[in-house]
C-alpha cells in the first residue's frame, strides 16, 4: 500500500486525535518544546521570537521625523555588511513615509562603503516608489546630486532609458 493510503486509514481510526500534532496525547512532550524564557517570563518573555529592541518607550509614543531621520542616520553609519546595509533600507523604507535626502545620504555612503553597488541604485528607485509625483521625485533628485557624482551612482533610467518596466508615477 502507499504511504497516503496508510495515512487515510490511520487517520479514520482515530478521529478524535491528529496523527501530526503528538502534544495533543502527550503534553509532556509540549512542555519540552516550549522554552523556559517563554513560561517563566526571563529574558524576551512575550516577544521571544523577535529581534528588535525595546527602546524604553511605550508602545504607543510616536517617532518624530527628527528621531526616525537621527536614528537612520546613525543606524546607516553603522553598518559593517551588505546584509545591515539592505536590512536597514528595508525597514527605513516599511514606513509610511519618504525618508529625508540626509537619510539617503548615509544610505548612499554605506553602500559605498560596503561596496554594493546594486543597492545604491536601489536606493533611487525605492524613493521613486515613495514619493507622491515626479514633481517630488525631481526635487529629491536635485538634492541628492552632488553624492550622486560623488559616488557616480547612476540612476535605473540612465541606465536602462528605453526599460518599459520602469513606470513613470503621475
Amino acid at each position: 500500500m502507499s504511504t497516503a493510503v496508510l495515512l487515510r486509514l490511520a487517520t479514520r481510526t482515530q478521529p478524535h486525535r491528529t496523527i501530526l500534532r503528538s502534544t495533543q496525547c502527550c503534553p509532556a512532550a509540549a512542555k519540552r518544546l516550549i522554552p523556559a524564557s517563554a513560561t517563566t517570563g526571563g529574558y524576551g518573555s512575550g516577544h521571544t521570537f523577535s529581534t528588535s529592541v525595546r527602546r524604553g518607550k511605550s508602545d504607543h509614543e510616536e517617532e518624530t521625523f527628527d528621531e526616525f531621520t537621527a536614528r537612520y542616520e546613525k543606524e546607516f553609519e553603522n553598518v559593517q555588511d551588505v546584509f545591515e546595509l539592505q536590512r536597514n533600507l528595508n525597514n527605513a523604507f516599511a514606513y509610511d513615509l519618504v525618508p529625508s535626502p540626509s537619510v539617503c545620504i548615509a544610505a548612499l555612503k554605506a553602500a559605498r562603503r560596503v561596496n554594493d553597488f546594486p543597492t545604491a541604485v536601489r536606493i533611487f528607485e525605492g524613493i521613486k516608489a515613495k514619493v507622491e509625483n515626479n514633481q517630488q521625485y525631481e526635487e529629491y533628485l536635485e538634492d541628492l546630486k552632488p553624492i550622486r557624482d560623488e559616488l557616480g551612482v547612476p540612476l535605473k533610467e540612465d541606465l536602462y532609458p528605453d526599460s518599459p518596466l520602469w513606470p513613470s508615477i503621475g
